[in-house]
C-alpha cells in the first residue's frame, strides 16, 4: 500500500484552559501505534513548545514546530473579562494591544529560534508535504491539502449568553467555512452531528462519528497505588467521610453554581454526609464561583483544589464514592470515561450527548433544575445497591468505547480524505453501525 503521510495540529500549550481538547489530542496520540498500516504522522507543536506531546508518542515520533503566530481566538477571550471590569475596560483593550506586540516581539529573543521562510499557517502546512492534515480542535487554515476538521459541539448556538458576541462571531465565521472545505467532518457524537448537519446545512454523509476511545490510565504497582491513596486522603483529610468527584473547568456551562445550590438545599433538608472535590483550571468565572460557595457556607464540605497533576487525579478518581457531572452541556465526557476506568459510578445530566454516551450506565437528572440535581447526590450519597448496579453497567458499557477502535476509525477518514483504497474494516469501521443502532435504540426508549 503507498505511504500515507498524515499532519495532526497539536499547536496548543497543555496548561491552557483547553480541557477536552487535550485529551483528544492524548487519544490521537495512539496513532503511530498502529502497527497494522502504511502511515506516517507527523503532530505540529506550538512555537512555543512543539516537544510538550513527546512523552506520550512512541520513540523517534516526527513532530513539528509550528510557525510563530498569535492565535486571535486566544486573544479574543481577553473580552471574557471586559465583562467584570466595569469602567476599566479601556485598559483591558490596553492589555490586548500589549500582548499582541509582545507576540510579535519573540521573534527578536536570542534564545527563540527563527521560524522558517515558510511562516503563515497556510505555506506552513503546504509545506510538510502531507497527504492530509487533521485540525482536531476548532481552528484550520484554508490550503490545497484535503483536510479533516473536528468542531466538537455548537454549544455557542444552544447557550449563547455564555459566550460574548466576539467569540460568537469567530466561531460562526469559522465553523461554516471549516465544515464546508473539509473532506470530512468528525464529531464524536449523534448528537453534535444532527446540530452541523440542521445548523450549517452540511451534507450528513460528510459528516462522520467516531466515538472517543479514552485513553489508558497509567498503569502504577499496587504499593504507589497505596501510597498515592494515602497521600490525597492526608492532603484533602477525607478521614472517613465519602466524597464525590467532579473533575471540570470552572465554565459557566459545568453548572457548579447549581451544584452549590443543590448541597445548601440537601444539607438544609437532610443530614447528608458527603462532600465534593471540584477539580480543574480555574476559569474567569471562578471568582462568582467562590462567591456563590461562600454565601452558602459551603467551605468546608466542597472543595475546589484547581487544576491537580494526573497522578493526583487518578487516585481522587479511585478514593471518590461516586463521580458527579451536573454539565448543561457536553458535546463527551472525559470524567464519565475516566470513572468507568476506575470503576467508579457515575451521575450525569439528562441533557446533550451525555444521555448518547453513557446509555443505561449513569443516573441521569436535569441539570437546569436544583431540586433534581438535590436528589442526585441524595439517591447516590445513599443507595449503595445503585451504586453497585451503576459501576457494573459502567464497566459494561466502557466496552463501546476503544481507543484503538477510535484511532482505527480515523485512520480510516485519513485513507478515504487521500483517495486511498480501504480495507473491508475500514468500511466497517467508518458504518459505525454497532454505536449508531445503539444510541438511535436509546433515543427510542427515552422517548
Amino acid at each position: 500500500m503507498e505511504r500515507l503521510r498524515v499532519a495532526i495540529n497539536a499547536q496548543l500549550l497543555p496548561e491552557g484552559p483547553y480541557g477536552g481538547i487535550i485529551t483528544v489530542l492524548r487519544a490521537l496520540a495512539a496513532l503511530p501505534e498502529l502497527a497494522d498500516g502504511s502511515e506516517d504522522y507527523v503532530f505540529i507543536g506550538p512555537y512555543e513548545n512543539p516537544e510538550w506531546m513527546r512523552a506520550m508518542l512512541p520513540p523517534g515520533q516526527r513532530i513539528e514546530r509550528g510557525p510563530m503566530s498569535f492565535d486571535g481566538w486566544k486573544v479574543d477571550r481577553l473580552e471574557l473579562f471586559k465583562r467584570h471590569l466595569g469602567p476599566f475596560r479601556p485598559m483591558a483593550g490596553e492589555v490586548k494591544r500589549l500582548l499582541l506586540r509582545k507576540a510579535q516581539g519573540l521573534a527578536s529573543l536570542e534564545h527563540v529560534e527563527r521560524p522558517s521562510a515558510a511562516a503563515n499557517q497556510r505555506e506552513f502546512f503546504e509545506s510538510l508535504d502531507c497527504d492530509v492534515i487533521h485540525f482536531p480542535f476548532q481552528t484550520f487554515e484554508p490550503c490545497d491539502v484535503p483536510f479533516v476538521f473536528n468542531p466538537h459541539d455548537v454549544q455557542h448556538l444552544h447557550l449563547p449568553e455564555f459566550f460574548t458576541a466576539a467569540e460568537i462571531s469567530r466561531r460562526e465565521s469559522l465553523y461554516p467555512a471549516a465544515c464546508r472545505a473539509a473532506h470530512t467532518v468528525v464529531v464524536a457524537s449523534n448528537f453534535v452531528k444532527r446540530d452541523i448537519v440542521d445548523r450549517y446545512g452540511i451534507d450528513s454523509n460528510k459528516v462522520q462519528v467516531i466515538p472517543w476511545g479514552p485513553p489508558p490510565l497509567p498503569r502504577i504497582s499496587e504499593e504507589q497505588e497505596e501510597s498515592d491513596d494515602r497521600a490525597i486522603r492526608r492532603k484533602y483529610d477525607f478521614a472517613d467521610t465519602p466524597f464525590a468527584l467532579y473533575p471540570a473547568m470552572t465554565w459557566e456551562h459545568k453548572n457548579h453554581i447549581r451544584l452549590l445550590e443543590a448541597m445548601a438545599s440537601q444539607r438544609d433538608s437532610e443530614a447528608l454526609d458527603l462532600r465534593i472535590i471540584c477539580s480543574g483550571f480555574k476559569t474567569d468565572f471562578w471568582p462568582s464561583i467562590k462567591r456563590r460557595l461562600h454565601q452558602l457556607g459551603l467551605s468546608e464540605s466542597v472543595t475546589f483544589p484547581g487544576l491537580v497533576p494526573a497522578g493526583e487525579l487518578n487516585a481522587l478518581y479511585r478514593a471518590a464514592q461516586f463521580v458527579f457531572v451536573p454539565s448543561v452541556f457536553e458535546a463527551a465526557s472525559a470524567p464519565v470515561y475516566e470513572a468507568w476506568q476506575s470503576g467508579v459510578p457515575v451521575a450525569c445530566s439528562s441533557v446533550t450527548s451525555l444521555p448518547e454516551q453513557v446509555g443505561d450506565a449513569a443516573l441521569l437528572f436535569d441539570p437546569f433544575s436544583v431540586k433534581e440535581i438535590a436528589a442526585a447526590l441524595s439517591r447516590m450519597a445513599n443507595d449503595a445497591t445503585l451504586r453497585e448496579d451503576l459501576r457494573i453497567r459502567g464497566a459494561q458499557r466502557l466496552r463501546d468505547f476503544d481507543l484503538k477502535v477510535t484511532a482505527k476509525a480515523y485512520r480510516a477518514v485519513y485513507r478515504r480524505a487521500a483517495g486511498r483504497t480501504l480495507s473491508e474494516e475500514d468500511r466497517q469501521l467508518l458504518g459505525y453501525a454497532k454505536q449508531e443502532k445503539s444510541a438511535e435504540k436509546f433515543e427510542v426508549q427515552r422517548g
